[in-house]
């Protein structure tokens, strides 16, 4: 059975990240989705409701898994048995900072690969900072969130 691990802060998750999902479900049995708590990031959602809302998203589908975690993400991949890491690129300056990551974790843990997954095109502007950014501005976020999912469920109970 095939694993992969899909980290990032995830705040908030977003319709770029269930894409990715998405797409790595194609490649393999099982994803965990890992939520690393990043203390250099200004949270919009704890990490608690981050948590919730993608358990939520996923409950239904018992091929994914989310989990916290603040541990290298390639113990956290050991730990689970999982082969890969799965990182999504939106463009030219993720590719960059994606494949410096990448040549780390093969440093340092050679026996996992790194896939690297395209965002979708129309997904491809979409990303957590500018959801975070379009909310203090009082802007709908609809459009880029997941379907079904309403942040005020989670911003509200912080």
């Amino acid at each position: 059975m095939k694993t992969a691990i899909f980290p990032g802060s995830f705040d908030p998750f977003t319709k770029g990240h269930e894409a990715i999902v998405e797409q790595a479900l194609q490649l393999f049995d099982n994803v965990i989705i890992a939520i690393g708590d990043n203390v250099s990031k200004n949270s919009l959602l704890n990490l608690q409701n981050r948590l919730r809302l993608i358990r939520r998203l996923y409950e239904h589908n018992p091929k994914v898994q989310c989990v916290a975690y603040s541990t290298l993400t390639g113990e956290l991949a050991r730990k689970f048995g999982a082969q890969a890491i799965i990182r999504g690129v939106r463009n030219t300056i993720d590719f960059e900072y994606e494949r410096t990551m990448a040549q780390t974790n093969s440093r340092l843990f050679p026996e996992l690969a790194t896939v690297i997954l395209l965002t979708p095109p129309h997904l491809a502007d979409v990303s957590s900072s500018a959801v975070r950014e379009l909310l203090h501005f009082g802007q709908d976020i609809t459009q880029m969130m997941p379907e079904g999912i309403d942040l005020c469920n989670y911003i509200e109970e912080q």
